[in-house]
């Protein structure tokens, strides 16, 4: 099994949690989207989007193409959610995103150098 392959699984799992973290009304999703300001009618959205993301990261295993959709479009998407951060100015929790992205954007580099 190839670093990407690993990488992927790994983000996938990673992202999924998130995902489920947000469907399942974690008390730690929900005061902080509340805190952002981020409408109620959203969140089932943002959860789909990240699952979405995360199966496709884990599709991008056999099609490499739909891995790279799914991880540029997870990038993209905590990059909204660091503009979120920063506009509710909650600066210290600039690195929540962050931590989320960070193996999304190592699978993504991985797959382009592969």
């Amino acid at each position: 099994m190839s670093a990407a392959s690993v990488v992927s699984i790994v983000a996938a799992a990673w992202v999924g949690y998130s995902a489920v973290a947000v469907f399942s009304g974690a008390g730690w999703v929900v005061k902080a989207l509340t805190d952002y300001g981020v409408p109620t009618s959203w969140w089932p959205w943002l959860g789909a989007a990240k699952a979405a993301g995360a199966a496709g990261l884990l599709v991008g295993l056999v099609a490499p193409v739909i891995g790279l959709i799914a991880g540029i479009g997870l990038i993209l998407y905590f990059a909204g959610a660091v503009v979120t951060v920063v506009r509710a100015r909650c600066y210290s929790h600039i690195p929540y995103p962050l931590v989320y992205v960070a193996p999304v954007v190592a699978a993504v580099i991985l797959r382009f150098a592969a």
